[in-house]
């Protein structure tokens, strides 16, 4: 019998699929169709602690590798927020409460109000490759990784996963830095930009953006080895998952479950049901019983 359950930092799975921050997360009945179409649980979107418009379009300019986006950390704020968490929560699935902010009191308190909303855990958005004051120009300075990791720990009992950037110098010594976590999610958008040579400018509003999908994989894999290693935590595999196959690579990397966004916006849905069953099928073919017989088995200790 196959067996597609997984546990992470204490949060009990149905299977390894869930739901990245960013896509159809900001709404709660999204977030309740995402769960019905087979997603274990969901990240929400990035929320800060009042309300964001984030940029101006163009934001998102689809590539055939992957999708380029700077929206900005558009959100309603936190207290807004609430809404949208009590509606999703009715599906007694587990929702994963993405927080940003720029100082350690910020994502206290924000992580605080996800607890009080009544999520499963919470990510703390330490990476955005997009936004001036926020994510990774937060989350590439180790000390104040340290201590915002730290203060959300002192003030919530729920998990506290801490979402890295692969736009900086020395992943492990921000991974270091983040230890008090309970668990990291690797990776977020690499920083890019295309530039249409018609127009002769930048396809998009801030000029620079967020690369997802595919063409990051390798990259995501490579953290996600790497962190593995060398930190004994659970991780969420983030970048380029299309197929079953692509989450076998980050599982056998050393990921305990992954999260799909890219995907859901290229196929809909119904990805999530699809990966399922490819899993089941990939591990039929190979012998596994469980997912846990996969986990890091590609790392050389």
């Amino acid at each position: 019998m196959i067996d597609l359950g997984v546990s992470i930092a204490g949060i009990d799975l149905e299977n390894p699929f869930v739901l990245a921050s960013g896509i159809l997360d900001e709404n709660g009945y999204t977030l309740v169709e995402v769960l019905r179409s087979g997603a274990s649980a969901v990240v929400t979107k990035s929320i800060g602690l009042e309300e964001r418009k984030g940029y101006i379009p163009p934001v998102v300019y689809e590539l055939p590798y992957g999708l380029l986006n700077a929206i900005g950390l558009s959100n309603p704020g936190i207290e807004h927020y609430s809404h949208e968490i009590s509606i999703a929560i009715r599906e007694k699935k587990p929702i994963i409460g993405s927080v940003f902010g720029s100082t350690p009191e910020e994502f206290a308190h924000l992580s605080s109000r996800m607890e009080d909303f009544g999520v499963s855990a919470v990510e703390l958005n330490l990476s955005c490759p997009h936004v001036k004051g926020y994510g990774q120009e937060v989350g590439s300075d180790p000390n104040l990784v340290r201590d915002i990791v730290r203060s959300v720990k002192r003030k919530v009992d729920v998990p506290v996963f801490a979402k890295l950037s692969p736009n900086v110098s020395d992943i492990q010594a921000i991974a270091e830095a983040a230890i008090d976590a309970d668990g990291f999610t690797l990776i977020n958008t690499v920083k890019a930009m295309k530039i249409d040579i018609y127009a002769r400018q930048p396809v998009l509003s801030n000029v620079y953006g967020g690369l997802s999908g595919s063409a990051i994989k390798p990259v995501g894999i490579r953290y996600v080895y790497e962190i593995a290693s060398n930190f004994d935590r659970p991780i969420f595999g983030v970048g380029g998952i299309t197929t079953a196959e692509d989450a076998v690579e980050y599982i056998m990397a050393g990921a305990s479950a992954v999260q799909v966004g890219t995907a859901v916006a290229r196929v809909g849905k119904r990805v999530f049901n699809k990966l399922i069953s490819e899993m089941r099928d990939f591990m039929e073919r190979e012998g596994f019983s469980k997912i846990g017989d996969m986990k890091g088995v590609a790392l050389r200790r």
